[in-house]
């Protein structure tokens, strides 16, 4: 018990530095293209480092190693709608819709992982999007900022639940090694793309100031080396929808540290509040739920 009480503050904790990467995004003046691309190269080369201090081995075979770069296309794209909702709304909208997290969780990881679909889970996952209606209807300026942050949600809901299985097989620090050379090679690839229909090849920002690069320092290496390869060594011992249902708790986290720092800018409708309020609700009813169905479970075990 007391070990698994280290796990959730653990996370928790994990959940108030990501929480931080969305007023991060606001400080850095590059575009999210370009933010996502630097934050992978530094932390794929910060992983790199680690692995070779704590001599651990890359060799997982080649068919994981694709799987862990195609995964971390999806992580670069999740990061990328991410910051371009911060970008055309504000931190607490887009951390607000990326609180759905645990709805699109609730559907994939059953899918995914051939588990039981636990109607609580489900509910909860509702109980969230009746939170973010009630944003959407208070925020209807920020629309454009809600739908890219729902992308975004998807987009973490299943890698997370890909990264379970993941995390039975490899280390941590192996897993979020491959995964961030698979986004920063996806960006790459991306550039010919972006550069043709998005930005002017005289848009392309890979200039950066030096407060741009303490930025995405801290982004790399706190919010990612530490804060990721951290969650995925967690999931080992907590389920995929415990994970994400926590993160949950990043809009309310994540909204207070924005209007501490950017004062009335991130002041919203008090509807907001209440939104977030229902989500919050979601977050301190699952382990209560949990435990009950555990319980009722293991009464039916021993009734047969």
């Amino acid at each position: 018990m007391r070990h698994e009480l280290k796990d959730y503050l653990h996370l928790h904790f994990l959940v108030l530095i990501w929480g931080f990467t969305a007023i991060i995004g606001l400080l850095i003046t590059i575009p999210p293209v370009e933010v996502v691309f630097y934050r992978t190269l530094i932390s794929a080369a910060g992983l790199g480092f680690l692995l070779y201090y704590h001599q651990l081995s890359l060799k997982i075979g080649k068919a994981a190693i694709v799987r862990l770069l195609l995964t971390g296309s999806l992580i670069a794209a999740h990061w990328i709608t991410f910051f371009a909702s911060a970008r055309v709304s504000t931190a607490s909208v887009c951390l607000a819709g990326l609180a759905t997290t645990s709805f699109w969780t609730s559907l994939l990881e059953p899918l995914l992982l051939r588990k039981k679909i636990k109607w609580y889970e489900v509910f909860l996952g509702l109980v969230v999007i009746g939170g973010l209606y009630i944003v959407f209807h208070f925020e209807v300026d920020h629309a454009l900022g809600i739908l890219l942050a729902l992308v975004s949600a998807f987009l973490a809901a299943l890698f997370t639940v890909i990264n379970a299985r993941f995390a039975r097989e490899h280390h941590h620090h192996t897993i979020t090694f491959y995964e961030m050379a698979g986004a920063n090679l996806s960006i790459l690839l991306f550039f010919p793309f972006y550069q043709y229909f998005i930005a002017d090849l005289q848009q392309l920002q890979l200039g950066l100031s030096w407060s741009d690069f303490m930025y995405i320092v801290v982004l790399a290496i706190v919010c990612t080396v530490y804060a990721y390869s951290a969650s995925i060594e967690l999931m080992k011992r907590l389920s995929a929808f415990t994970v994400n249902l926590t993160v949950n708790l990043e809009p309310v986290y994540g909204t207070i540290l924005a209007v501490l720092m950017f004062g009335e800018k991130e002041k919203m409708h008090p509807g907001f509040y209440m939104g977030a309020g229902v989500i919050l609700f979601s977050v301190l009813a699952h382990p209560i739920l949990n435990k009950y169905y555990k319980r009722k479970f293991l009464e039916t075990d021993n009734l047969r």
